[in-house]
Order: C-alpha cells, then sequence, then structure tokens
C-alpha cells in the first residue's frame, strides 16, 4: 500500500484580502504568506492508493492543493476571522467533511493540522469524528544501557559505548497524542490543562535524573527508547482516564535520528 502527503502551508493575516499577501506566491513559506503578526498554518493530506500506470502517481499534487486551497482554506480564514476557531477540533472535523470525497478515486486516510511547530490537531478517516491532539514536550536525562543477567564483557560487547559505566545523556523529546471527540468549543482537552498534566506527571519526575538509578520504573527494566517509551504511556494513561480523552500514544525522540512510539 502507498501513502501520499501532500502539506500546504498558509497564513491567515490580521488584513482580510490583502493583495500583497498573496503575490510572493512562495509556496515552501506559505502561500498567502505572513505579513507579520497573524496566524500561520500547515495543513497535510495523506491519501492512500495505487500508482496510476500512466503517470506513476497516486494523485496529481496540484489536485490536492488546488482541493484544499478552495475548501479547507477560506474556512480557516473564515474561523479565525470571525473569532470561532477554539480548540481547532471542530474545524479540522470539516476539513474532513470537505476533502473526505475531493479526489475521487483516491482514498483519503487522514489530515493534519499543525497550529505551532510543536502542536497539532490530526483526524484518520477510520476514527472520525474523533480527532488527536499532539503535543511535544522535552527533558534531559542520563542513562545506561546495562543488562544485569550478562558478564560485563557480553554488555560491552552488546551496547558499545552506550554501557559507559557512567552513564550517558541525552536531551529527549516526548510526543504525547490524545485522542476525543471535540467540545462545543472544539477542545479535545484544554491546552493549558493537557500540559500541566504532562508537566507533573513525566517531565518534572524525569527531567535531570539518572534513569537506572533514580526512577523506580527502571530498577529492573533496561531504559532503552523503547522501554522509555512505554513507562512514559503507563505513567500517563490513568491521568487522562476523567479528561474525556484518552491517551494514543507516546513518541520519543533520543536523538533526531532515533525515536520509538508506543501506543496499546
Amino acid at each position: 500500500m502507498f501513502r501520499l502527503t501532500r502539506e500546504v502551508r498558509f497564513a491567515i493575516n490580521p488584513e482580510p484580502d490583502d493583495p500583497s499577501a498573496a503575490a510572493g506566491r512562495n509556496g515552501f513559506g506559505g502561500s498567502p504568506c505572513l505579513l507579520g503578526i497573524g496566524h500561520y498554518f500547515a495543513l497535510e493530506v495523506t491519501l492512500v492508493g495505487e500508482p496510476d500506470a500512466t503517470t506513476g502517481c497516486i494523485r496529481d499534487i496540484k489536485e490536492i492543493d488546488r482541493a484544499v486551497r478552495e475548501r479547507a482554506v477560506p474556512l480557516a480564514v473564515a474561523f479565525v476571522r470571525r473569532g470561532r476557531f477554539g480548540g481547532g477540533g471542530s474545524l479540522v472535523a470539516r476539513f474532513y467533511e470537505l476533502l473526505k470525497d475531493a479526489w475521487p478515486g483516491g482514498t483519503f486516510h487522514h489530515l493534519r493540522l499543525a497550529l505551532s511547530p510543536t502542536l497539532s490537531l490530526s483526524l484518520f478517516a477510520s476514527e472520525y469524528p474523533m480527532v488527536r491532539l499532539s503535543q511535544k514536550f522535552e527533558f534531559s536525562a542520563s542513562h545506561r544501557l546495562h543488562n544485569p543477567a550478562l558478564s560485563d564483557e557480553e554488555n560491552r560487547k552488546l551496547f558499545g559505548k552506550c554501557n559507559n559505566p557512567h552513564g550517558h545523556g541525552h536531551n529527549y523529546v516526548v510526543q504525547v497524542t490524545l485522542v476525543g471527540r471535540p467540545d462545543a468549543n472544539g477542545l479535545v482537552i484544554a491546552v493549558p490543562r493537557f500540559e500541566q498534566i504532562v508537566a507533573s506527571t513525566v517531565i518534572e519526575p524525569l527531567d535531570h535524573k539518572n534513569l537506572n538509578v533514580e526512577i523506580p520504573q527502571f530498577s529492573d527494566l533496561i531504559p532503552s527508547v523503547e522501554n522509555i517509551a512505554l513507562v512514559i504511556f503507563r505513567m500517563l494513561k490513568p491521568q487522562f482516564a476523567t479528561t474525556g480523552a484518552t491517551l494514543a500514544g507516546i513518541t520519543v525522540w533520543e536523538t533526531p535520528k532515533t525515536w520509538c512510539e508506543y501506543m496499546e
């Protein structure tokens, strides 16, 4: 199965219909472009299917751009300028309704609206009308990859420099994804409450800690990036049980080149 994703970037400026915003036509930076203080969005649309035998493409990306700009962008402008954006969940649901049948012959898989470099809303066709809210966090910690059931020599051979007896550190990035049905204000959960739960439950306990020594969950569990994602998921899951949102998944980046996602 093939998945094709196209990202469309656009800005909503305070001055309506400012011709200078569209004049630049810089699709990479966004079109309309951001003139200064305003709203900037990136909307990803993912389709699934088989490449056409003639073109080798699932869909002409110009068709994806055209539908997004004709159907979705005007709605986003209306929501923002009329003060109806709220948490954004209602807007994402409307995007889905407008775009799900926009490409006959193609199958809509999901869309993702980036509200900032760290905060995004997603909607999967299989989960409609549920919406996903994802936010990124960070903490610094040290760990050592070491299996006490193995000899020191076996550990050194298996883990290399990551078995350094004094450990080593990482600046971890954690993405927490919740799923729920948006309320009347378009909220899956209020972002400040979301962030407070994650900060008090995960970030503060783990930040600037030696995971092997100071975190009980790793007393008999190797703090690999896989197990860190698992532990964070289990720390957070009960905290969201009464919020109306469900923990959908945790992604942990150990480095920009290494990350792991865990879900149940």
